[in-house]
């Protein structure tokens, strides 16, 4: 298949979906990013990139590094599942309602809460934004890859609600680590800077069942398998069951306007295109993913 064809076309298809929508304006830095951007990159299992657009242009991940940073708890053993839950939440992906009827236990890894929890399991092991880092610089072979700091300063000033989510979850005992520290590193964590190039290399390990473009194994193969099990239930926030409808592939969206999804066996796709819609996805984002498992015919189902 002629992937860079391919590209070309889906872009020209979802050219009136872009610009559509909203940009994250809660967060002063992603409200100056243009509304027009879009870019596409297809990472396939052998090494091969193709792109089109913005497609090496940086963002911010934003919420697509909690991919990350699962993989990264979860390849030191499976007991952060005593502290966070696997189900979709049907809530806000910043919603402190079910933490307060569930104990202190969030939904799932890629809600806020989950998340929060995530950083502080890996915080056990040292500073758990500077090791997903380390791991993003690795895959993607960039090691310029990259914190942006306007970003990061502009999410920590406007951090009251994942705050108040880390402390009532330590009011239940569910935090290890102070919550200030670990608010640090999640910020950072969710400001680095890539583009849909290193976001696909980046994730190849989910595409091979686990195993990192070096060869070595991040990941069994049970545990792969869960990452994108828990990608296509929770990776969208409450718009989870649309996008297994429409795209048919594990996603992992954030609102710098970045859905990561994965075809196992075959590649990574990460798509970019600031403008949100009302759940936090990006419009022609979704509309691009779409097309992509129309046109290839390569969908889990």
């Amino acid at each position: 298949m002629d992937l860079a064809a391919l590209l070309d076309r889906i872009a020209d298809d979802v050219a009136p979906e872009i610009g559509r929508g909203f940009v994250a304006d809660y967060i002063p830095a992603l409200a100056r990013v243009e509304p027009e951007r879009f870019g596409m990159a297809v990472a396939e299992v052998d090494g091969a990139v193709h792109g089109v657009g913005d497609w090496e242009r940086p963002f911010s991940i934003q919420s697509m590094s909690k991919v990350f940073t699962l993989a990264l708890a979860l390849s030191h053993g499976d007991g952060l599942w005593a502290r966070v839950g696997r189900e979709p939440s049907g809530n806000p992906f910043n919603s402190l309602v079910q933490l307060e009827n569930e104990d202190g236990i969030p939904r799932n890894p890629f809600i806020n809460a989950g998340a929060l929890v995530v950083t502080d399991e890996l915080a056990q092991r040292g500073d758990a934004a500077a090791a997903l880092l380390e791991f993003l610089r690795e895959e993607s072979g960039r090691a310029d890859i990259g914190i942006d700091p306007e970003v990061a300063a502009s999410e920590a000033d406007h951090a009251d609600r994942n705050r108040a989510l880390a402390y009532f979850m330590a009011s239940y005992q569910n935090m290890l680590h102070p919550v200030p520290a670990v608010l640090d590193q999640y910020v950072r964590q969710c400001s680095i800077a890539m583009s849909c190039a290193d976001v696909a290399r980046s994730a190849l390990f989910l595409a091979r069942h686990g195993v990192r473009n070096d060869g070595s194994r991040l990941l069994g193969l049970s545990a792969a398998k869960r990452v994108n099990a828990v990608m296509l239930t929770c990776g969208t926030y409450d718009a989870a069951g649309e996008f297994a409808y429409r795209v048919g592939l594990p996603g992992k969206s954030g609102v710098g306007g970045g859905i990561l999804a994965i075809v196992p066996g075959r590649c990574a796709v990460c798509v970019w295109s600031p403008c949100l819609d009302a759940r936090g996805n990006s419009v022609a984002g979704v509309a691009a993913l779409d097309r992509f498992t129309t046109l290839t015919g390569w969908s889990i189902f």
